[in-house]
């Protein structure tokens, strides 16, 4: 049996996943920043297109969950399950992060829908393989799946409309 971890391994672990989630912002902020100001305001949207905030929102509340998720998978103890768990959440972080370097840094909505697609088997990767190892983790990842399957069908019609 694994001793437990310390609580300061515990915080200090919190921290890394966090700073990991938060990290994957940064980037994906950084190929939006790019194209948002020119690029990006002329593509043809939807009507069902939210507005940046709306946007901003969602994923100001979804990425401390990722991380806190993840922090829940490390936590649970060292495991195969865990290990399967962790790399299916770090995939997903990349691929979360690739994605805005798809769509915005290559202002391409077709290689969007690539990531996209990617990003979504991965997200439903990483809450199959929690839900043994932390179940909360896996019901952290819900809301950010519906996230990503709505952005998804937002990032098909923009591509569709602007073919």
């Amino acid at each position: 049996m694994e001793p437990a971890r310390s609580g300061a391994a515990q915080v200090v672990a919190l921290v890394v996943f966090l700073g990991l989630s938060f990290g994957a912002a940064a980037i994906g902020g950084a190929f939006t920043a790019r194209s948002v100001s020119d690029w990006y305001p002329r593509l043809a949207k939807p009507a069902w297109t939210p507005d940046p905030s709306v946007i901003g929102l969602a994923w100001t509340l979804l990425y401390p969950a990722i991380g806190v998720a993840g922090w829940l998978i490390w936590r649970a103890g060292p495991s195969r399950a865990a290990s399967i768990a962790l790399s299916c959440w770090a995939a997903q972080m990349i691929l979360n992060a690739a994605w805005s370097g798809l769509f915005f840094g290559l202002r391409s909505p077709r290689a969007g829908v690539l990531g996209i697609a990617l990003l979504l088997m991965a997200i439903a990767a990483t809450i199959w393989t929690s839900w043994r190892v932390s179940p909360g983790a896996a019901w952290l990842f819900l809301p950010y799946l519906g996230w990503v399957c709505f952005a998804g069908a937002l990032n098909v019609a923009i591509w569709r409309l602007n073919v």
